[in-house]
C-alpha cells in the first residue's frame, strides 16, 4: 500500500465541504492509543525524538507507519516492551485499541495493526544507597576506627 501525507473522509451529500485529516494526526492517535495499553514502555523513536524528549516534548507519532488503499488504513507500531509482561497479550490490546480509537475518531476502516516489538525493557533497580551506610555492615567497623588522638 502506498504512502499518503492526507486521508479525505467521505462526506454525505450534504456536507458542506470536505474533510481532509493529516497521516501526522493519525500517527499521533495511533502512537497515544497504543502507548496507553498496559505493558508498552515506550514507542520506538529516531535520535531526534530522543533529543526531543529530553527537553520534555513527546512525540507521540513515533514508532507508527501508516499505509492506504481504498479508503482502509494499516497502521505498523513499532514498541518497547515493560520485561516480564505476556508478549501476545499485549500486542492484541494494542491491536484492538489502535483499531479501536482510530475507528471511533475519524469512522475510518483498520484493516491491519502490525505490532513489532524491538525490544524489552528490564525493570529499574531502585535500590538506594544510603551515604551514611556506604558499604553496608562494613560502615560500623570503620566508625570504630580510634581517631589521631586515641579516642573512640
Amino acid at each position: 500500500m502506498p504512502e499518503v501525507n492526507n486521508i479525505t473522509l467521505s462526506q454525505p451529500a450534504d456536507a458542506l465541504g470536505t474533510i481532509e485529516i493529516a497521516t501526522d494526526v493519525l500517527e499521533i492517535i495511533v502512537g497515544v492509543a497504543a502507548s496507553q495499553v498496559e505493558g508498552v514502555n515506550r514507542m520506538r523513536g529516531s535520535i531526534a525524538n530522543n533529543v526531543s524528549e529530553l527537553f520534555g516534548r513527546t512525540e507521540h507519532s513515533k514508532g507508527v507507519k501508516l499505509t492506504m488503499a481504498d479508503d482502509t488504513i494499516a497502521a505498523d507500531v513499532y514498541v518497547y516492551l515493560d520485561y516480564g509482561v505476556n508478549v501476545p497479550k499485549v500486542a492484541l490490546d494494542m491491536q484492538d485499541k489502535v483499531k479501536q480509537q482510530v475507528s471511533l475518531m475519524t469512522e475510518l476502516t483498520v484493516t491491519e495493526v502490525n505490532i513489532h516489538i524491538v525490544g524489552i525493557v528490564p525493570e529499574k533497580n531502585d535500590s538506594e544507597i544510603d551515604p551514611d551506610d556506604i558499604f553496608g555492615d562494613h560502615a560500623e567497623a570503620a566508625t570504630d576506627v580510634p581517631s589521631k588522638d586515641g579516642d573512640r
